[in-house]
């Protein structure tokens, strides 16, 4: 089972942890999203409560636009996990990431403005806490659009102040990402009993009586699909689909699909469940474009997959025709820009359409010095709408247009790294 601690494993050692948090604290709640480290913690809690005769709650917030697979998974749990007390399945309006548009950079589950274009209809049942039951809970702390991030400290603050002493569960795994492993070993962070697996919960530097803890930190991937297999757990459908579609265990990921993570496997989505892909595709805005360069450059965060056989005028064609397919407007602005810089290239610098260069030095192309059509191809694929990799820049007659293809296109246009000149486009500050 894994990393070896002297004598025991690090299934051994977590139980030990589930034997600490239920013998020091009677107010216990574990955060959950259905994804295969937050089952495997839940589950193992369970085995651990039922031995200490303890009872625990959890915490669960419907993203909108997530799997089926997910939502069967957690109702699965609920009914498996028979030390679960209280379930708060929180359906409210929160503002989260949307990293396949500049446009709509933002998006709002469950907001009662979209209800016709939602994934999913609002779930029913006692443990479903929607906007009309706030009031009831006492949450004022609650907004409308208030961020994900936010939510997490303040449910917290709510329980705390509530139950008192509290230990929230929190399924991470240092091995995921070097964020959430200087998490756990930090040496500032304040911690119960100097336990390094804990960290006292704040808001605004205001320290809770909260604290959170990482019982199964040190699992690597292996450790929790070994964990499954040994107690014959029940885990989301999903991933089994994903290994299908090609994905390994190290690759598979699970949360709302609009993401900077998730984005890079959107392009899953319609293979995995066709049916939510239908609904996904139309709820915010960038998706359909994102699918399509998921697995490119084009959103800025992948190395090129430009094909091996083909060369970078070829691919600088491909996707000028693939951005055709949706928003032949935006094909056309990109087509203009670069013919004007091909006339200024033959005129300035007497390098003629049939003497530009595939590629060249990587220093000259980046100081824009030499016309090259992998240094097109990049333009497009960063999505550089004002086409600053050929030296244009933002005109008034450019943010014109890009008001048009946001009014007619505002589900495929836009996207990449947002420069300074996008950012204040989205504000409202760009005069030209």
């Amino acid at each position: 089972m894994g990393k070896i601690y002297k004598n025991e494993t690090c299934l051994e050692a977590a139980l030990k942890r589930y034997d600490y948090i239920f013998t020091y604290f009677d107010n216990v709640y574990f955060s959950v999203s259905g994804g295969k480290d937050s089952s495997v913690m839940l589950q193992l809690a369970n085995i651990k409560a039922k031995e200490h005769n303890k009872k625990f709650d959890i915490m669960f917030i419907d993203l909108e636009a997530q799997y089926k697979a997910t939502i069967d998974h957690m109702k699965e749990l609920i009914l498996s996990c028979k030390q679960i007390n209280e379930v708060y399945w929180i359906c409210l309006p929160m503002s989260l990431r949307n990293a396949v548009s500049v446009l709509q950079p933002k998006w709002i589950c469950w907001d009662k403005v979209d209800e016709k274009k939602w994934v999913r209809k609002m779930p029913a049942g006692k443990h479903v806490i929607n906007e009309s039951k706030i009031e009831n809970l006492g949450w004022h702390w609650f907004k409308h659009g208030m961020e994900f991030e936010e939510f997490i400290i303040e449910f917290a603050k709510w329980y705390s102040e509530k139950n008192g002493l509290t230990a929230t569960g929190i399924g991470i795994r240092s091995d995921e990402s070097l964020n959430r492993f200087t998490t756990i070993i930090s040496s500032v962070k304040e911690k119960y009993d100097n336990i390094p697996w804990t960290t006292r919960v704040r808001k605004n530097s205001k320290p809770m009586n909260c604290y959170n803890f990482f019982p199964i930190y040190d699992f690597r991937t292996e450790d929790i699909w070994g964990t499954v297999f040994k107690y014959d757990f029940s885990f989301n459908e999903i991933y089994e689909l994903m290994y299908k579609n090609g994905l390994s265990i190290h690759e598979q990921r699970l949360c709302q699909p609009y993401g900077d993570d998730q984005r890079n496997g959107l392009d899953q989505f319609k293979a995995l469940e066709y049916d939510t892909w239908e609904k996904v595709l139309n709820r915010v805005s960038g998706v359909n474009f994102g699918n399509i360069y998921a697995r490119t450059s084009l959103l800025g965060n992948l190395s090129t997959q430009k094909p091996d056989k083909m060369s970078w005028q070829e691919y600088t064609i491909f996707l000028l025709e693939s951005i055709r397919l949706y928003a032949p407007e935006l094909e056309d602005h990109y087509y203009n820009k670069i013919k004007t810089a091909m006339s200024w290239w033959e005129e300035k610098q007497d390098t003629p359409v049939n003497r530009i260069l595939d590629i060249g030095d990587l220093k000259l192309e980046s100081e824009r010095k030499i016309a090259t059509w992998r240094r097109i191809a990049r333009a497009i694929e960063k999505n550089d709408f004002w086409m600053k990799r050929l030296s244009f820049a933002a005109t008034k007659y450019d943010v014109e247009k890009l008001n048009k293809l946001k009014e007619k296109y505002k589900k495929l246009v836009g996207d990449g790294k947002i420069d300074k000149d996008m950012e204040r486009y989205q504000k409202g500050e760009l005069v030209v």
